[in-house]
């Protein structure tokens, strides 16, 4: 089945079960759902890890649709009240705005979430605020910055700093078309610990230092906005170094053999969820597959094709290898101890109540 097609009132791609129904008939409805998610590697991993499964056990087609996050669509298709997404992969900060603007369904921790194995509550088994009100986050990942081994010389970066370091490692930097984690990391690069980074972004004093920060290398950033991008960028030498999603760099190197080198110092490490957009026609599917997604197994599933840990604590400790190549897994987690120590927890409720504001400013910052 062809993964990549919004497939709502377009019978000409529908399966031909849906072709003879009417389009919002309630038949086809329990017959496909739409999720939208970030595409590449990371789809496949989901589609490898749960969604074969929860297509064979259910009986409901998962049509996947690419987006590179944020509230824009949402918004239009639930204030025009034509909604055609029916499940999204968030940010977590996207993910509580939305809920707070009435955009996403509030879920039932005890119906709309599986418990743990053992019949283990679902509030006991997630780790410690994973779970809001329209929804249950279910991976971690953390934004790296990576290097390709064969284009950096002997010299090779080791900490945040370096990546802001044009005479130590001159070149072109790749960088994501946000403000989210930029500002973190421009802050850290420039000395701010760990631990004041977002106390120092709640002043206009520390949003305009990471702005200077990153002043200092705008004019030598390639801008990327789909995951699939910086190891491309890192391949074809378009940049020395950039910043990316650690389970994409790891694929790159795992899959393709790219020697590639994740940076974990200064990581920002992040979690998503899956929300249901309000209005959605296909609401007891889409809550079907957030249940089925969030269960320990699918969270398993997903670690077997790419490095991003689960929030669930008893998917944590069944992390084993790659399917394909045999690879352990637990040294590329973000999460694991040698990687986590030099990390900074995202802080999505700063960027739910700031983020509006700073992609602003970051927009009118790139076009100056």
């Amino acid at each position: 089945m062809t993964r990549a097609f919004l497939v709502k009132c377009l019978p000409v791609l529908a399966t031909a079960a849906l072709v003879s129904l009417p389009c919002g008939s309630t038949a086809a409805q329990e017959q496909s759902l739409t999720l939208v998610s970030w595409g590449g590697s990371y789809a496949r991993a989901c589609v490898k890890g749960f969604i074969e499964r929860f297509e064979a056990e259910t009986g409901i087609d998962v049509i996947i649709e690419d987006y590179n996050g944020g509230l824009a669509q949402i918004r239009a298709q639930v204030d025009v009240g034509n909604v055609y997404w029916d499940v999204v992969d968030m940010e977590l900060a996207d993910l509580a705005r939305g809920c707070d603007e009435g955009l996403l369904v509030p879920i039932d921790i005890d119906e709309d979430v599986a418990p743990g194995p053992g019949g283990v509550s679902a509030e006991e088994d997630f780790v410690d605020g994973s779970i809001s009100e329209c929804g249950a986050n279910y991976l971690f990942y953390s934004t790296v910055f990576a290097y390709n081994d064969e284009r950096i010389g002997s010299r090779k970066p080791a900490v945040i700093a370096d990546f802001f370091d044009l005479a130590k490692f001159p070149g072109r930097r790749g960088m994501r078309r946000s403000p989210q984690a930029n500002l973190e990391f421009a802050l850290m690069a420039d000395g701010v610990p760990l631990d004041e980074v977002y106390a120092m972004l709640d002043t206009e004093e520390g949003v305009a230092r990471a702005f200077r920060k990153l002043d200092t290398i705008k004019d030598h950033v390639v801008w990327w906005e789909a995951g699939a991008q910086p190891p491309q960028m890192l391949a074809d030498g378009e940049v020395v170094m950039t910043t990316a999603y650690n389970g994409r760099v790891f694929n790159a190197q795992v899959l393709e053999g790219q020697p590639f080198v994740i940076v974990w110092d200064g990581q920002v490490l992040d979690t998503g969820g899956f929300g249901i957009v309000e209005g959605t026609g296909n609401l007891e599917a889409a809550k079907k597959f957030v249940r089925f997604a969030t269960s320990t197994q699918s969270m398993v599933g997903v670690t077997r094709y790419i490095a991003y840990s689960p929030t669930r604590r008893s998917a944590a400790s069944l992390i084993t290898t790659h399917a394909e190549t045999g690879v352990d897994m637990n040294p590329h987690m973000p999460t694991s101890p040698e990687n986590v120590g030099g990390a900074l927890n995202n802080d999505w409720e700063w960027w739910t109540d700031n983020g509006e504001e700073m992609n602003e400013r970051f927009s009118t910052w790139l076009a100056r």
